[in-house]
């Protein structure tokens, strides 16, 4: 295909390139947890595909206090969901050395069309009592795989990686990977040694269906502002390679062959102006006739929301100039008072693309302007097939 650009691409745009449907698949506040990290797979069949989503419960005392992950399935898009069904055996928390307890969390399940695996990735928070470890402290990646027929996940595993790019921190953890044709995965990760910014770099993975490996790290890409870069997301479009990447100030994107990539730039829109996302992740909507970024940002009637991370917006991206076109521009989940900003994209089918993502019930307060923790499915039904999705 060939991608529109300039003056082509904002005409384009007279209307958006899909319908909205925003599904409401789980809702109610205790006051004492509230569910996080929502983030889909498909595992596709004769009769179309199955949709697995994951998330987890957050102690509303702490900070990033995670316990074990739930599954909510459906197998007819929608209409009807099983779960949530905690997995506490195969991805909940375990005992180490030390008084030490380790959480996987931030886990983004996704089909591995090679294997014809539905493959998760995240990474291993550690706590004392029920606290995170004092920093510097560890934090690896790890994997699990879904079982589609019993149904179940593989005990949670991590990931094997050499001596030469092991890191004290080495997370996987809110990132978008994309899978090769011959198996191999591009998995984006950030480190660092708990001194310093953090950095990122795209890993070049092998998977045989029950082992993940680091078989080579791409050249890291850094920013020297606070914490550096975290929480990267990768895309392809086209012959080319997308990374969009949190940082405490503001975000940014790179681009490049899959393991190098440029220099980080900040996102802005076409016209100039910074785009307004800080301290949060973002990730890609592709489309074969489109690339899409879904973000939080400042400047839209928001001071009062935690980070300014909601309304969640998508709006479409000029790969030529990797910038945002302001014209585009759409929320396409609702700010009622909540956080939105961790969230997953899952291509279901050539016809939707589901955004997924809950109200994270933090600061306190945050429910006096409606919010539920409601888990939501904001589903882009495509006017055009995305040819990019299983077949």
């Amino acid at each position: 295909f060939m991608a529109a650009s300039g003056a082509a691409l904002a005409a384009a745009q007279t209307r958006p390139d899909y319908q909205l449907q925003l599904d409401t698949l789980s809702q109610g506040f205790d006051g004492e947890t509230c569910w996080v990290h929502p983030r889909a797979g498909i595992v596709p069949g004769e009769r179309g595909p199955a949709v697995v989503l994951t998330m987890q419960k957050l102690l509303l005392t702490g900070s990033d206090v995670f316990y074990a992950l739930n599954e909510l399935r459906t197998d007819d898009l929608g209409r009807t969901w099983q779960g949530p069904r905690e997995r506490q055996t195969e991805l909940g928390r375990r005992e180490e050395a030390g008084g030490v307890v380790a959480a996987l969390c931030d886990f983004t399940p996704q089909w591995h069309r090679k294997s014809s695996t539905l493959l998760g990735i995240g990474h291993v928070a550690r706590y004392v009592n029920n606290r995170l470890m004092p920093a510097p402290r560890p934090v690896d990646s790890a994997f699990s795989i879904y079982d589609a027929g019993q149904p179940s996940w593989t005990p949670w595993r991590v990931i094997e990686t050499p001596a030469a790019h092991r890191h004290l921190r080495f997370s996987a953890g809110c990132a978008q990977r994309v899978d090769l044709d011959d198996g191999e995965i591009l998995q984006p990760v950030s480190f660092g040694d708990g001194k310093g910014p953090n950095q990122v770099a795209v890993a070049r993975c092998s998977f045989d269906g029950e082992t993940l490996r680091v078989r080579e790290l791409g050249r890291p890409l850094s920013v020297n502002v606070e914490r550096g870069l975290v929480e990267p997301s990768l895309t392809r479009f086209g012959k080319r390679y997308f990374l969009t990447l949190r940082n405490d100030v503001k975000g940014y994107a790179a681009e490049g062959d899959g393991l190098q990539f440029s220099a980080p730039r900040p996102w802005c829109f076409d016209d100039g102006a910074e785009l307004g996302n800080y301290n949060t992740q973002q990730h890609w909507v592709a489309h074969s006739a489109g690339l899409y970024l879904v973000y939080t940002r400042r400047g839209a009637n928001n001071d009062h929301v935690f980070r300014h991370r909601a309304p969640l917006f998508l709006a479409r991206v000029d790969p030529e100039r990797l910038c945002v076109l302001r014209a585009t521009e759409r929320a396409v989940v609702p700010e009622r008072g909540a956080r939105l900003g961790n969230f997953g994209v899952t291509t279901v089918n050539r016809e939707e693309t589901w955004i997924t993502v809950s109200e994270w019930m933090q600061p306190r307060g945050c429910e006096k302007y409606g919010s539920d923790n409601s888990v939501y499915a904001a589903r882009l039904r495509w006017r055009r097939p995305n040819e990019l999705a299983e077949r």
